[in-house]
């Protein structure tokens, strides 16, 4: 799986998926005081980790070994 990342640009690495993730709740957070608007934020960018950082690595793991079979 390691080699998924280091396939990646730094901009597409998991700690800045996570990092921007985190900016973009707080951001939100912090600039409208909102929950309304920042629970919904925060779920965008749950599923966005989510896909990244467990569906995708998933997918090219099993990739991987279909094609080493």
């Amino acid at each position: 799986m390691s080699s998924l990342w280091r396939s990646k640009p730094w901009w597409c690495q998991p700690w800045t998926i996570l990092l921007t993730g985190i900016a973009g709740i707080t951001g939100s957070w912090l600039l409208l005081h909102r929950w309304w608007i920042s629970a919904p934020v925060a779920l965008a960018v749950l599923l966005w980790w989510w896909l990244f950082l467990v569906v995708v690595p998933r997918a090219y793991q099993a990739e991987r070994k279909e094609g080493a079979d």
